[in-house]
Parts: C-alpha cells; sequence; structure tokens
C-alpha cells in the first residue's frame, strides 16, 4: 500500500472510531512503525484535516453544525433587526436567496455571524450600491442559517416566528 492510500485509509479509520484510536494500534493496524503513523498523521494535518491528539490516541474532530432553511419576509428598515436576531440566538446567516417564477433560484452568500458584520451588510445596502435580493419578490426570501444545534435553530424559528418575520409555506409571491 502506497502512502497516499494509507493516510486516506488511517483518515477513514479514526473518523470511523468512536474513541480514540493510539498510534500504536494504527501502527499495527496498517503494518508500519509507530514513527509513519506521526509522519502521516501530520501530513493529514498539513492538508487541513482537523486531527487531534488526545493522551488516549488521536480523534477527528468535526465541529457540529446544524443548518435549517428559514422562510421570512420583512421591510428593507427591518434587515438589521432580523440579522440582529439571528446571530443574538447563536446562529450564522449563510446566505440569502430567494426563488423567482422566471430566473429560477438566486443566492447570494453572506457569512453573517455577528452584529458588527451584520451592520456592515446593512451599510452596504443602505448606500445606494443595490437593493436587498428580497425585493425582487416583495420580501419574501429565504436564508441558510447555522447552528450549534437543532435546539439553537429552533429557538431561532420561535424569535422569529415571535417578532413577525417567518413567512407562511404556499405565501403567493406578487
Amino acid at each position: 500500500m502506497n502512502g497516499e492510500k494509507r493516510r486516506q485509509e488511517i483518515l477513514a479509520y479514526i473518523r470511523r472510531s468512536p474513541e480514540p484510536v493510539s498510534g500504536t494500534k494504527l501502527a499495527q493496524r496498517f503494518q508500519v512503525s509507530r514513527q509513519v503513523i506521526v509522519q502521516d498523521i501530520a501530513l493529514l494535518r498539513a492538508q487541513n484535516q482537523d486531527i487531534l491528539s488526545t493522551h488516549r490516541g488521536y480523534v477527528f474532530h468535526a465541529p457540529v453544525f446544524a443548518s435549517r432553511v428559514f422562510y421570512v419576509c420583512h421591510k428593507d428598515s427591518e434587515i438589521l433587526e432580523e440579522l440582529n436576531l439571528i446571530v443574538d440566538c447563536g446562529g450564522k446567516v449563510e446566505d440569502v436567496f430567494i426563488c423567482h417564477e422566471v430566473y429560477g433560484q438566486l443566492r447570494a452568500e453572506l457569512s453573517v455571524d455577528s452584529r458588527k458584520k451584520a451592520a456592515e451588510f446593512v451599510k452596504g445596502i443602505q448606500g445606494g450600491k443595490s437593493s436587498p435580493l428580497k425585493n425582487i419578490t416583495s420580501g419574501y426570501h429565504y436564508h441558510t442559517v447555522l447552528a450549534d444545534s437543532e435546539q439553537t435553530l429552533d429557538e431561532i424559528g420561535a424569535e422569529l416566528m415571535k417578532r413577525g418575520f417567518l413567512a407562511k409555506a404556499g405565501t403567493k409571491i406578487s
């Protein structure tokens, strides 16, 4: 087995393991020295694989994110309030998109995860360079929101509903 194939199998093995995997166990499994495993782990990390070393062995650290698409509607003057509400609840607004009857789906990346980024986005919109994408569909639009858990997304949905920003599915866009 060549080095690249071995590294991919090591990565897959660590990812599947429900507990940390020792370097010794990996060395035995792949019939190489422990030092080769240490070098393979270093090369995998250089490829941006998030492998952590613990006192019990190697673990793959994949951040846990939940995502949900929210269908919302509001006025231009409420954009900052909507974005702040989402980030204050622990969400990240990945994008905004609309579903247009002629153009199809139009999407723009936002990556808003703080009040500062929300304010910068709104400042750019208010600068007159462009108008919000939502205005093409009478204020109706979607946001993909990331959070650390489904519970956080539930809280965001509840707050959007309480504020009156959530739109009903099937609402006709004029």
